[in-house]
Protein backbone atom coordinates (compact mmCIF):
# COMPACT_ATOMS: atom_id res chain seq x y z
CA UNK A 1 0.00 0.00 0.00
CA UNK A 2 1.07 3.42 -1.04
CA UNK A 3 -0.19 6.21 0.76
CA UNK A 4 -0.41 9.63 -0.79
CA UNK A 5 0.62 12.83 1.76
CA UNK A 6 -0.53 15.99 0.19
CA UNK A 7 1.02 19.37 0.65
CA UNK A 8 -1.04 22.64 1.85
CA UNK A 9 -0.41 26.24 0.89
CA UNK A 10 -1.61 28.88 2.70
CA UNK A 11 -3.49 31.32 0.91
CA UNK A 12 -3.95 33.89 3.23
CA UNK A 13 -2.47 34.10 6.99
CA UNK A 14 -3.64 36.66 9.33
CA UNK A 15 -2.09 36.50 13.39
CA UNK A 16 -4.78 37.58 15.39
CA UNK A 17 -3.39 37.84 18.59
CA UNK A 18 -0.53 36.34 20.82
CA UNK A 19 -1.88 33.73 24.09
CA UNK A 20 -0.84 33.31 27.14
CA UNK A 21 1.06 30.03 26.27
CA UNK A 22 3.09 31.81 24.12
CA UNK A 23 1.26 31.15 20.82
CA UNK A 24 -0.67 32.94 18.84
CA UNK A 25 -3.86 32.99 17.66
CA UNK A 26 -4.23 32.60 13.58
CA UNK A 27 -6.71 32.67 11.16
CA UNK A 28 -5.87 31.12 7.71
CA UNK A 29 -7.17 29.91 4.16
CA UNK A 30 -5.85 26.73 2.66
CA UNK A 31 -5.98 24.29 -0.06
CA UNK A 32 -3.75 20.72 -0.22
CA UNK A 33 -2.44 20.67 -3.94
CA UNK A 34 -0.74 17.74 -5.83
CA UNK A 35 3.12 18.18 -4.88
CA UNK A 36 3.25 15.03 -2.09
CA UNK A 37 5.03 12.42 0.10
CA UNK A 38 4.94 8.51 -0.56
CA UNK A 39 4.43 6.59 2.64
CA UNK A 40 4.65 2.52 2.48
CA UNK A 41 3.44 1.22 5.93
CA UNK A 42 3.89 -2.44 7.11
CA UNK A 43 4.03 -4.40 10.31
CA UNK A 44 7.30 -4.68 11.90
CA UNK A 45 7.01 -8.35 13.39
CA UNK A 46 10.52 -9.02 14.06
CA UNK A 47 11.31 -6.38 16.71
CA UNK A 48 9.15 -4.26 18.77
CA UNK A 49 10.27 -1.23 17.76
CA UNK A 50 9.12 1.18 14.55
CA UNK A 51 11.45 1.12 11.65
CA UNK A 52 11.00 4.64 10.16
CA UNK A 53 13.11 5.54 7.30
CA UNK A 54 13.09 8.85 5.02
CA UNK A 55 14.84 8.52 1.19
CA UNK A 56 14.25 11.66 -1.68
CA UNK A 57 15.67 14.82 -2.20
CA UNK A 58 14.35 16.17 0.84
CA UNK A 59 15.40 13.97 3.48
CA UNK A 60 18.66 14.18 4.76
CA UNK A 61 17.60 17.18 7.79
CA UNK A 62 14.41 14.75 9.30
CA UNK A 63 15.49 13.07 12.50
CA UNK A 64 14.84 8.93 12.16
CA UNK A 65 13.76 8.84 15.84
CA UNK A 66 12.17 11.95 16.69
CA UNK A 67 10.05 13.09 13.80
CA UNK A 68 5.97 13.45 13.04
CA UNK A 69 5.25 9.82 12.14
CA UNK A 70 7.32 8.14 15.30
CA UNK A 71 5.57 10.67 17.53
CA UNK A 72 2.30 9.96 16.03
CA UNK A 73 3.01 5.82 16.05
CA UNK A 74 3.98 6.52 19.83
CA UNK A 75 0.85 8.22 20.69
CA UNK A 76 -1.42 5.55 19.20
CA UNK A 77 -0.16 2.74 21.17
CA UNK A 78 -0.09 5.15 24.10
CA UNK A 79 -4.29 5.93 23.56
CA UNK A 80 -4.74 2.09 22.67
CA UNK A 81 -5.75 2.82 19.37
CA UNK A 82 -2.79 0.67 17.64
CA UNK A 83 -0.70 -2.25 19.65
CA UNK A 84 1.76 -3.08 16.57
CA UNK A 85 5.25 -1.53 15.64
CA UNK A 86 5.56 -0.15 12.17
CA UNK A 87 8.04 -0.75 9.13
CA UNK A 88 7.55 2.90 7.48
CA UNK A 89 9.51 4.43 4.72
CA UNK A 90 8.78 7.53 3.36
CA UNK A 91 9.80 9.56 -0.23
CA UNK A 92 10.11 13.25 0.95
CA UNK A 93 9.14 15.08 -2.14
CA UNK A 94 7.81 17.96 0.00
CA UNK A 95 10.41 20.39 1.32
CA UNK A 96 11.12 20.56 4.56
CA UNK A 97 10.96 24.36 6.98
CA UNK A 98 9.64 25.62 4.09
CA UNK A 99 5.38 26.15 5.10
CA UNK A 100 3.90 23.35 3.01
CA UNK A 101 3.07 20.94 6.26
CA UNK A 102 4.84 17.76 4.79
CA UNK A 103 5.51 16.61 8.52
CA UNK A 104 1.86 17.22 9.92
CA UNK A 105 0.79 15.69 6.57
CA UNK A 106 2.54 12.43 7.32
CA UNK A 107 1.63 12.26 10.34
CA UNK A 108 -2.25 12.61 9.81
CA UNK A 109 -1.91 10.18 6.81
CA UNK A 110 -0.33 7.39 8.89
CA UNK A 111 -2.98 7.88 11.67
CA UNK A 112 -5.99 7.64 9.27
CA UNK A 113 -4.26 4.68 7.52
CA UNK A 114 -3.95 2.94 11.06
CA UNK A 115 -7.04 3.89 12.48
CA UNK A 116 -9.03 3.36 9.51
CA UNK A 117 -10.97 6.76 9.46
CA UNK A 118 -13.09 5.71 12.76
CA UNK A 119 -11.57 7.87 14.83
CA UNK A 120 -14.00 10.36 16.48
CA UNK A 121 -13.59 14.09 16.43
CA UNK A 122 -13.08 14.84 20.25
CA UNK A 123 -10.61 12.12 20.42
CA UNK A 124 -8.86 13.20 17.33
CA UNK A 125 -8.61 16.61 18.82
CA UNK A 126 -6.89 15.23 21.83
CA UNK A 127 -4.03 13.86 19.53
CA UNK A 128 -3.69 16.93 17.92
CA UNK A 129 -3.54 19.00 21.12
CA UNK A 130 0.09 16.62 21.79
CA UNK A 131 1.23 16.70 18.38
CA UNK A 132 0.42 20.21 16.91
CA UNK A 133 -2.90 21.91 16.11
CA UNK A 134 -1.56 22.13 12.43
CA UNK A 135 -2.49 18.71 11.75
CA UNK A 136 -6.53 19.75 11.61
CA UNK A 137 -5.65 21.09 8.01
CA UNK A 138 -5.26 18.11 6.43
CA UNK A 139 -8.40 16.77 7.27
CA UNK A 140 -9.89 18.52 3.87
CA UNK A 141 -8.72 19.55 1.13
CA UNK A 142 -9.60 23.00 1.19
CA UNK A 143 -10.55 24.73 4.27
CA UNK A 144 -10.72 28.02 6.80
CA UNK A 145 -9.03 27.97 10.05
CA UNK A 146 -11.06 29.67 11.99
CA UNK A 147 -8.55 29.54 15.18
CA UNK A 148 -5.94 27.03 16.55
CA UNK A 149 -8.86 24.78 17.30
CA UNK A 150 -11.13 25.23 14.40
CA UNK A 151 -10.85 24.46 11.11
CA UNK A 152 -14.25 24.55 8.69
CA UNK A 153 -14.61 22.29 5.54
CA UNK A 154 -14.61 24.52 2.30
CA UNK A 155 -17.31 22.94 0.30
CA UNK A 156 -16.71 25.05 -3.18
CA UNK A 157 -14.16 23.32 -5.24
CA UNK A 158 -11.77 25.36 -7.49
CA UNK A 159 -9.35 24.36 -10.14
CA UNK A 160 -6.16 26.63 -9.17
CA UNK A 161 -2.94 26.04 -10.64
CA UNK A 162 0.35 27.28 -8.81
CA UNK A 163 3.80 28.15 -9.89
CA UNK A 164 5.96 26.73 -6.69
CA UNK A 165 9.60 28.28 -5.84
CA UNK A 166 11.52 27.46 -2.77
CA UNK A 167 15.13 28.92 -2.10
CA UNK A 168 16.02 26.63 0.51
CA UNK A 169 16.32 29.47 3.41
CA UNK A 170 15.44 27.82 6.16
CA UNK A 171 13.50 30.55 8.30
CA UNK A 172 12.54 30.15 12.05
CA UNK A 173 8.81 29.78 12.86
CA UNK A 174 9.91 30.67 16.15
CA UNK A 175 11.86 33.91 15.37
CA UNK A 176 9.28 35.33 12.52
CA UNK A 177 6.12 34.81 15.07
CA UNK A 178 7.92 36.94 17.96
CA UNK A 179 8.49 39.95 15.57
CA UNK A 180 4.78 40.78 14.94
CA UNK A 181 4.11 43.95 16.43
CA UNK A 182 0.49 44.42 15.07
CA UNK A 183 -2.23 41.97 14.78
CA UNK A 184 -5.41 41.49 12.06
CA UNK A 185 -8.54 41.43 13.28
CA UNK A 186 -10.54 38.34 13.12
CA UNK A 187 -12.78 37.27 10.18
CA UNK A 188 -15.13 34.60 9.17
CA UNK A 189 -14.86 33.96 5.82
CA UNK A 190 -17.85 31.23 5.78
CA UNK A 191 -19.80 34.57 5.78
CA UNK A 192 -18.71 35.02 1.63
CA UNK A 193 -20.45 33.66 -0.86
CA UNK A 194 -18.59 33.18 -4.09
CA UNK A 195 -20.56 32.63 -7.03
CA UNK A 196 -17.36 32.23 -9.52
CA UNK A 197 -13.88 31.64 -9.09
CA UNK A 198 -13.25 34.99 -10.32
CA UNK A 199 -14.75 36.15 -7.38
CA UNK A 200 -13.18 34.11 -4.89
CA UNK A 201 -9.85 34.75 -6.47
CA UNK A 202 -10.23 38.92 -6.10
CA UNK A 203 -11.14 38.03 -2.49
CA UNK A 204 -7.52 35.82 -2.03
CA UNK A 205 -5.68 39.14 -4.28
CA UNK A 206 -6.65 41.40 -1.24
CA UNK A 207 -5.89 38.92 1.89
CA UNK A 208 -2.31 38.79 2.58
CA UNK A 209 0.63 36.49 4.71
CA UNK A 210 0.99 38.71 8.06
CA UNK A 211 4.21 37.27 8.29
CA UNK A 212 5.74 37.90 4.85
CA UNK A 213 6.88 41.21 5.23
CA UNK A 214 8.99 40.50 8.53
CA UNK A 215 10.63 37.21 6.23
CA UNK A 216 11.17 39.90 2.99
CA UNK A 217 12.81 42.31 5.22
CA UNK A 218 15.02 39.67 6.93
CA UNK A 219 15.71 37.91 3.42
CA UNK A 220 15.39 39.97 0.65
CA UNK A 221 15.95 37.08 -1.85
CA UNK A 222 12.21 36.18 -1.05
CA UNK A 223 10.87 39.42 -1.96
CA UNK A 224 12.70 40.03 -5.27
CA UNK A 225 11.18 36.30 -5.83
CA UNK A 226 7.55 37.21 -5.06
CA UNK A 227 8.18 39.95 -7.14
CA UNK A 228 9.70 37.74 -10.11
CA UNK A 229 6.81 35.82 -10.07
CA UNK A 230 4.05 38.11 -9.93
CA UNK A 231 5.56 40.04 -12.47
CA UNK A 232 4.87 36.92 -14.91
CA UNK A 233 1.92 37.06 -17.32
CA UNK A 234 -1.16 35.35 -16.22
CA UNK A 235 -0.54 35.41 -11.85
CA UNK A 236 -3.17 36.61 -10.27
CA UNK A 237 -0.49 37.60 -6.91
CA UNK A 238 2.27 35.97 -5.36
CA UNK A 239 2.43 35.23 -1.70
CA UNK A 240 4.81 33.06 1.09
CA UNK A 241 2.92 30.08 2.40
CA UNK A 242 3.38 29.91 6.67
CA UNK A 243 6.62 31.45 7.59
CA UNK A 244 8.39 30.70 5.02
CA UNK A 245 10.54 30.35 2.81
CA UNK A 246 8.41 28.46 0.35
CA UNK A 247 7.16 31.03 -2.10
CA UNK A 248 4.20 30.25 -4.55
CA UNK A 249 1.92 32.25 -7.72
CA UNK A 250 -1.74 31.46 -8.52
CA UNK A 251 -2.18 31.49 -11.91
CA UNK A 252 -4.56 31.55 -14.27
CA UNK A 253 -4.43 28.27 -16.00
CA UNK A 254 -2.02 25.50 -16.45
CA UNK A 255 -0.11 26.92 -19.25
CA UNK A 256 0.56 30.49 -18.10
CA UNK A 257 2.11 28.75 -15.00
CA UNK A 258 4.52 26.34 -17.28
CA UNK A 259 5.73 29.36 -19.17
CA UNK A 260 6.68 31.17 -15.68
CA UNK A 261 8.14 27.95 -14.80
CA UNK A 262 10.60 27.83 -18.21
CA UNK A 263 11.84 31.51 -17.16
CA UNK A 264 12.23 31.24 -13.34
CA UNK A 265 14.12 28.27 -13.65
CA UNK A 266 16.77 30.23 -16.08
CA UNK A 267 16.97 33.20 -13.45
CA UNK A 268 16.89 30.85 -10.56
CA UNK A 269 18.80 27.81 -11.43
CA UNK A 270 19.41 26.84 -7.75
CA UNK A 271 16.05 27.25 -6.47
CA UNK A 272 13.58 24.66 -6.34
CA UNK A 273 11.03 25.50 -8.80
CA UNK A 274 8.16 23.51 -10.01
CA UNK A 275 4.24 23.40 -10.40
CA UNK A 276 1.25 21.90 -8.56
CA UNK A 277 -3.06 22.66 -8.57
CA UNK A 278 -5.28 21.99 -6.21
CA UNK A 279 -6.40 18.21 -5.59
Amino acid sequence: MVLKSYAKINLSLSINRKLSNGLHEIQSIYCLVDLYDSITIKKNNKEFIDDISFTGTHSKHISKLNNSVSKSLNLLRKKGLIDDYYSVRINKKIPVFAGFGGGSSNAVRVINYLTKNKTDKKFLNKIYDELGSDLRLFYHNRGFLKNLKTVKKINKSYKLYFLLAYPSIKCSTKEMYSKVKKYTKKQDYLNKNFKKKDDFINYLKNCKNDLQSIVEKKYPKIKNLLKDISDRKGCYFSRMTGSGSACYGLFSNENSSKAALKKLRKRYPKFLISLAKTI
